[in-house]
C-alpha cells in the first residue's frame, strides 16, 4: 500500500524534473537566439529587446554564466564589429545585470585584456575603438571589484559614497585618482568614437555611424555620476588638504570638465540621441573647489532615458540567411523571356518546363534550409554543452590548482616551522654542549679551589707550627732573662757578700782568725767563682740563642707576613672563583631547566607536525590523485573535440557544397607548415605530460592548436585539389585522408592510458609531409627561381624590358619612315613617340630607391631575398610590359605590310595598360607616399595609358577611313527579295552573335587557366592557343615573353561590335 500511494508523488517529481529541464532548454534557446542576434559582424547597431532578453537572463539564473558561455564562442580575435558589439552587450550586462554578473566577469578579465591587446596592434578603426572599449571595461571590472559598495551603474547616494571613501585622507586621495583614471577611459572612447564619425561618410542617421554611437548611451550615463562622484570628493579634499597640494587634482578635473562638456554639447546635437537619452547640461564654469561654500551651487547631472518602445520592425525569426537562387537572376530572365515572347510567341505554346523546374528547386532548398537549421541548432546546443562541461572542468581544475597552491603553501609553511624547530633543537644542542664545557670549567675551578684550599690548610698549619716555636722561643727568652736577672741578683748579693767578707776579713785580718777559716773562705770564693763563670757562659749561651731566635723569629715574621699576603690574595681569589661558580651554576641550572622544557616543547610540536606533516602528506597524495585524474579527464575531453574537429573537417571532403570551395597551393602550403610546427608541439607537449602527468596544459594547448590547424590543412587540401590536375588532386585528396586517419589514431591512442606511451605523431608528419610536398608541386613554377637569382633576375628583367623596349622604338621609326614613303593615300596616324621607355626609366629610379631605403645593412640581393614576393611580382610586371611593346611592335608591323588586322594593335594598347597598372602598382607597395620618383612613374603610367588611348583612337579612325564606302543600292530589288535578302541579313547576325557568345566563353575558360597557370610564362603555339612552357631564369632576350600576371587579371574588354562594312557585306551575300 505505501509504494502504491508512492506512485503519485515520484510521478509528480518527474513530471517537475521534465517540465524544470524543458524550461532550462527553452532558457537556453532564447539565450542563445538573443546573444547570437544581438552579438554579430552586421555594422547596425545592437537591439534593445536583445540586449534587454540577455539582461533579464542574467537577473533569472543570478549570473552570466551562460552568456560567458555562449560569448567565448564568438570569433571575437578575427572581426572587429562583433568584438565591438560584444563589448557593447557586457557593458549593459555589467550595468543592468544581477549582481553577481561582475564576478563572473572578473574570471574572464584577462581574456579581454588579451583582445584589447590584439586589437590595439591592428590598423583598423573599429579594432582601435575595441582596444579602449576593452580598456575601460577592465578598469569598470576592476574599480567596482575594488568598491564593492559602488554598484556598476553608479547609482548611489552619498552617505554611500561618504561611507565607501571612509575618514582617512589617504583612502580619500586613492579613490579620488581611481574615479579620475575611470573618467578618463570614458572620455577617451567617446573622443574616439566622434572623431571617426567627423573623418567618416557615416552620420548617426546612417547604421554604420549608429553601430558606432549605440555604446555611447552606457558611457553618457557612466560619466554622469562620474563626475558627480569627482566633485564631492575634491571638496571633501580641499576640506582636510591645503590647496597647493591638491593643485594637479585641480587642473587634472579642468580638462576632464571641458572634454565632458565638448561630448556632451556634440551629442546633444545628433539626432540619433534626442529620441533615446536626455543628456544633462554642465555649468559654463567648473566649481571653485577653494571656497567651501561652492558645493551648495553644485548640481548633479541627471541622465533621464525615456519609456519609448524600440519599434517592431519584424520578428525575432527575422534573421534568416539569404537564400541560396538569387530571384532578382530569375525575374531578370523572365523579363527576356517576356520581351522574346512577345517578339517571336512563347515558346512550347506558353508553358516552360523550367518553371516547374524552378518551384520543385524552392521546394528542396526550404527543406534543405529547415533540415540546415535544425542541424545548425543542434550542433550549436551540442557545442554549447561541451563548452560548459570544458568550462566546469576548467573551473575544477582551477580549484583544485588553487588547493594544490594552498597544499603546498601549507606544507611550505611546515617545512618552515620543523627547519625554525630543528633550527632551536641545534641551538639547544649547542646550549648543552656549552653548559657541559661550563660544567668541566666549574669541575676544573674547583679542583683548583681544592688544591689551593690544600695549600692554605699547609700553609695554616705551617704558619701554626711557626706560631708555637715563636711562642716556645718568647717563653725560652723570658726564662733567659729570669734566669739572667736572677744570676744579677745573684751576682750583687755575691759581690754584697763579698764586700761584706771583705769588710769583715779586714775586720778579722787582725783577729784571730785561723788560717783554715780563711783556706774555707777561699775555697767558697772559687766555687762562687766558677759558678758565676758558670752563669756567665750560660747567660752568654742563651744570649746567642735568644740573637739566634730573634733573627728566626724576625725570618718567621717576614715570611708570616709574606703568607698572610698570599692567604689575603688567595682568599681572595677563592672568594671570586666561588662567586663565579655559584653564578655559572645557576646559569647552567637555569638552561638546563630551560633546555628540558624546551625539549620537552620540542618534543611536543614535533610531534604535532609529524602528524601534520603525514595528514598533509596524504592530502596532497590525494590531491595529486584526483590532480592526475582531472588532468586525464581534461585530455579526455580536448581529444574528443579535437576529434570532433577533425571528423567535421573529413565529412567537408564529401559535401557536395564543399566542391565549389577553392584555394591556392601557396596557402595549403603555408597551413602545412604551421601544422608540422604544432606537430613538434604536440610532441613536445605529450613528452612533457609522460615527465610530469599533473600538468597536461601545455599538450592541451598543442592538441587544441594542431586540431584546428589539421583540420585546415585538410580542408585547403581538398580546396586546392578542386583546381589541380587529375593525378594531383587524388594524391592530394587520399593524403589529406590520410592525415585524419593518422591524426584520429593518434587521439585515440591519447585516450587511453595504456597506449598513452606509445602515442606518437611522426605518422602525421609523413603525411603532412607529403601534403607540402604536393602543394609544392602545384605552385606556379614562376617561383621555382631561388630566392639568390631573385636580385640578379630584377635587374636582368628590367635590362631586357629596356632593350625591347629600344627595338621597339626603333622599328617603330623604321615602320614609320617606311610608311611615309610608300603610302601616298590614306596614313595611318599613329603617335611616333613611345612613352614606355620612360617608364622603365622612372620604375627603375623608383625600384633602386626602395631598395636603398629598406634595405638597411643587407645587401640588395638579401633585400630581393628577404622580399621575395614583391619581387617576383615586379619581375612580372617587368616581363608583361616588355611583352606588349614587342607584341604592338609585330601587330603595328602587320598592319603596315597589310597582312594583320587593327584589333591586334587595340588588344596590345589595352594589354599595354594594364601591364602598367601592375607594374605601378608593384612599385608602389614599398614606396614611399611622398616620394618624388613615385609621382614621376605615375605621370608616366598616366601617359602610356594615353597614349594608348591615342593608339586605339587612331587605329580606329584609320580603319573607319580604310573601310570601303559603298552605298547601299536597293532600287533594283523587288518585295520578294528584298524580305529573302532581309532574312539572310537576320541569319548572319544570328550566326555572328552565336560565334560571338562562343568566343566570350572561350575567353573565360582561357582566363581560367591563366589563373590556375599564374607564373608560367606562355608562348606562342601554331594554332593561336598559348601553352604553357617553363623558360630558364639565366637566359634572357631583348623580346622576353609574356607572363601570366601573378595579381589581378585585366579587365575584360567591351564586346567588339560589328562595323558598318560587314554589315554591307552580310547584306550583299
Amino acid at each position: 500500500m505505501n509504494s502504491i500511494r508512492q506512485v503519485p508523488t515520484r510521478v509528480k517529481s518527474r513530471r517537475v524534473e521534465a517540465n524544470l529541464g524543458a524550461e532550462r532548454e527553452h532558457f537556453d534557446k532564447q539565450q542563445l537566439s538573443s546573444i547570437s542576434k544581438a552579438i554579430n559582424s552586421a555594422e547596425t547597431p545592437v537591439k534593445e529587446k536583445h540586449a534587454r532578453r540577455i539582461i533579464l537572463g542574467t537577473h533569472r539564473e543570478k549570473g552570466a554564466y551562460t552568456f560567458w558561455s555562449y560569448a567565448l564562442g564568438f570569433p571575437l580575435h578575427s572581426s572587429s564589429i562583433l568584438c565591438w558589439k560584444f563589448c557593447n552587450v557586457l557593458h549593459k550586462v555589467l550595468r543592468d545585470g544581477h549582481r553577481n554578473v561582475l564576478q563572473d566577469c572578473m574570471r574572464h578579465h584577462s581574456s579581454l585584456v588579451e583582445i584589447g591587446k590584439l586589437w590595439s596592434n591592428l590598423h583598423d578603426r573599429y579594432g582601435q575603438l575595441v582596444a579602449l572599449y576593452s580598456k575601460l571595461l577592465c578598469t569598470k571590472m576592476e574599480f567596482h571589484t575594488k568598491h564593492s559598495d559602488i554598484p556598476p551603474n553608479l547609482e548611489v547616494t552619498d552617505e554611500v559614497l561618504e561611507r565607501t571613501a571612509g575618514t582617512d585622507i589617504n583612502n580619500v586621495f586613492q579613490l579620488t585618482v581611481e574615479v579620475f583614471d575611470y573618467l578618463d577611459s570614458e572620455l577617451r572612447l567617446a573622443e574616439t568614437v566622434i572623431r571617426q564619425l567627423n573623418t567618416s561618410i557615416a552620420i548617426s542617421t546612417l547604421t554604420s555611424g549608429q553601430c558606432r554611437l549605440s555604446p555611447l548611451i552606457q558611457v553618457i550615463q557612466d560619466c554622469s555620476h562620474l563626475y558627480h562622484f569627482t566633485v564631492k570628493l575634491l571638496f571633501k579634499l580641499h576640506a582636510c588638504l591645503p590647496a597647493d597640494t591638491l593643485q594637479g587634482h585641480r587642473e587634472r578635473f579642468h580638462d576632464q570638465f571641458h572634454s565632458l562638456k565638448t561630448f556632451f554639447n556634440k551629442a546633444r546635437d545628433m539626432m540619433y540621441f534626442k529620441r533615446l537619452i536626455q543628456i544633462p547640461k554642465l555649468p559654463d564654469s567648473p566649481p571653485n573647489f577653494l571656497h567651501a561654500a561652492s558645493l551648495a551651487k553644485h548640481v548633479k547631472p541627471v541622465v533621464v532615458i525615456p519609456d519609448e518602445e524600440e519599434p517592431e520592425q519584424q520578428d525575432d525569426d527575422d534573421d534568416d540567411p539569404e537564400p541560396l537562387i538569387e530571384v532578382s537572376d530569375v525575374s531578370t530572365s523572365s523579363v527576356q523571356l517576356d520581351i522574346f515572347d512577345k517578339a517571336f510567341g512563347p515558346p512550347n505554346g506558353g508553358f516552360d518546363d523550367r518553371d516547374l523546374q524552378i518551384e520543385s528547386l524552392k521546394r528542396d532548398l526550404e527543406l534543405l534550409r529547415a533540415e540546415l537549421e535544425r542541424v545548425k541548432a543542434e550542433a550549436q546546443r551540442y557545442i554549447t554543452q561541451l563548452k560548459s562541461q570544458i568550462n566546469s572542468l576548467e573551473a575544477e581544475l582551477e580549484e583544485q590548482r588553487a588547493q594544490k597552491q594552498r597544499a603546498l603553501v601549507e606544507n611550505e609553511q611546515l617545512r618552515m616551522e620543523l627547519e625554525a624547530t630543528r633550527r632551536r633543537n641545534a641551538e639547544h644542542e649547542s646550549l648543552q654542549t656549552t653548559f657541559i664545557e661550563a660544567e668541566k670549567r666549574s669541575q676544573a675551578t674547583e679542583q683548583r679551589y681544592n688544591k689551593l684550599k690544600e695549600k692554605h690548610t699547609e700553609l695554616v698549619a705551617s704558619h701554626a707550627e711557626l706560631l708555637r716555636k715563636s711562642a716556645d722561643t718568647a717563653k725560652m727568652l723570658t726564662v733567659t732573662q729570669q734566669t739572667q736577672d736572677e744570676v744579677e741578683r745573684t751576682k750583687q748579693q755575691l759581690s754584697f757578700e763579698i764586700d761584706r767578707i771583705k769588710q769583715e776579713a779586714d775586720m778579722k785580718v787582725a783577729g784571730c782568725m785561723s788560717i783554715i777559716l780563711f783556706d774555707c773562705q777561699k775555697f767558697e770564693m772559687e766555687k762562687l767563682r766558677r759558678e758565676l763563670e758558670e752563669k756567665m757562659a750560660e747567660v752568654t749561651r742563651i744570649k746567642g740563642t735568644l740573637q739566634t731566635s730573634e733573627k728566626t723569629s724576625e725570618q718567621v715574621s717576614s715570611s708570616m707576613t709574606a703568607l698572610q699576603a698570599e692567604k689575603e690574595r688567595l682568599m681572595r681569589s677563592v672568594s671570586e672563583k666561588e662567586a663565579e661558580l655559584s653564578s655559572l651554576r645557576q646559569s647552567a641550572q637555569a638552561q638546563q631547566s630551560s633546555l628540558q622544557q624546551e625539549r620537552e616543547r620540542s618534543s611536543r610540536e614535533l610531534g604535532e607536525l609529524q602528524g601534520k606533516l603525514q595528514e598533509k602528506s596524504s592530502q596532497e597524495e590525494q590531491l595529486k590523485q584526483k590532480l592526475l585524474e582531472e588532468q586525464f579527464a581534461l585530455l579526455q575531453g580536448t581529444v574528443a573535440e579535437a576529434e570532433n574537429i577533425i571528423q567535421d573537417a573529413v565529412a567537408k571532403l564529401d559535401d557536395p557544397l564543399h566542391v565549389r570551395c577553392t584555394s591556392s597551393p601557396d596557402y595549403l602550403i603555408s597551413r602545412a607548415e604551421a601544422t608540422l610546427g604544432s606537430v613538434d608541439k604536440v610532441k613536445k607537449g605529450h613528452a612533457d605530460y609522460l615527465r610530469n602527468m599533473g600538468d597536461a596544459g601545455g599538450l592541451l594547448r598543442a592538441l587544441t592548436q594542431f586540431s584546428h590547424l589539421a583540420a585546415d590543412t585538410i580542408i585547403n587540401g581538398s580546396a586546392t585539389a578542386h583546381m589541380a590536375p587529375t593525378d594531383h588532386a587524388d594524391r592530394l585528396t587520399e593524403n589529406c585522408r590520410g592525415c585524419a586517419t593518422e591524426s584520429l589514431q593518434f587521439f585515440k591512442d591519447l585516450k587511453s592510458k595504456t597506449t598513452l606511451q606509445r602515442a606518437d605523431p611522426a605518422s602525421i608528419r609523413i603525411v603532412i609531409q607529403k601534403i607540402l610536398y604536393l602543394g609544392q608541386e602545384l605552385r606556379p613554377k614562376g617561383s621555382d627561381v631561388r630566392q639568390e637569382e631573385l636580385g640578379d633576375l630584377v635587374d636582368k628583367e628590367m635590362a631586357a624590358t629596356s632593350a625591347a623596349i629600344e627595338e621597339a622604338v626603333r622599328r617603330i621609326d623604321e615602320m614609320m619612315n617606311q610608311a611615309r614613303k610608300d603610302t601616298t593615300g590614306i596614313k595611318l596616324e599613329v603617335n611616333e613617340r613611345f612613352a614606355i621607355r620612360m617608364l622603365i626609366i622612372a620604375s627603375t629610379d623608383l625600384q633602386k630607391e626602395i631598395v636603398e631605403g629598406g634595405r638597411g645593412a643587407a645587401t640588395i640581393k638579401e633585400f630581393y631575398a628577404r622580399n621575395s614576393r614583391w619581387t617576383e611580382g615586379l619581375i612580372s610586371a617587368a616581363k608583361a610590359v616588355g611583352w606588349g611593346a614587342t607584341e604592338m611592335v609585330e601587330s603595328a608591323d602587320k598592319v603596315v605590310l597589310h597582312t594583320g588586322k587593327y584589333e591586334e594593335l587595340i588588344v596590345c594598347s589595352h594589354e599595354i595598360a594594364a601591364s602598367t597598372a601592375q607594374l605601378v602598382a608593384a612599385s608602389k607597395v614599398k614606396a614611399d607616399r611622398n616620394s618624388t620618383r613615385l609621382t614621376t612613374l605615375q605621370q608616366a603610367s598616366r601617359h602610356v595609358n594615353q597614349m594608348a588611348a591615342n593608339v586605339v583612337a587612331s587605329t580606329r579612325t584609320g580603319q573607319e577611313h580604310l573601310e570601303e564606302k559603298d552605298t547601299m543600292d536597293f532600287s533594283g530589288m523587288s518585295l520578294i527579295k528584298l524580305r529573302k535578302e532581309e532574312m539572310e541579313s537576320q541569319v548572319k547576325v544570328l550566326e555572328l552573335e552565336s560565334h560571338l557568345e562562343n568566343e566570350r566563353l572561350r575567353l573565360g575558360e582561357l582566363r581560367k587557366k591563366h589563373y590556375e597557370l599564374a607564373g608560367v610564362p606562355l608562348e606562342p603555339e601554331g594554332n593561336g592557343v598559348r601553352s604553357p612552357s617553363p623558360a630558364p631564369a639565366g637566359t634572357m632576350s631583348p623580346k622576353p615573353s609574356k607572363p601570366a600576371l601573378m595579381k589581378k587579371p585585366a579587365l575584360a574588354q567591351k564586346p567588339t561590335i560589328p562595323s558598318k562594312s560587314m554589315v554591307r557585306m552580310v547584306t550583299k551575300r
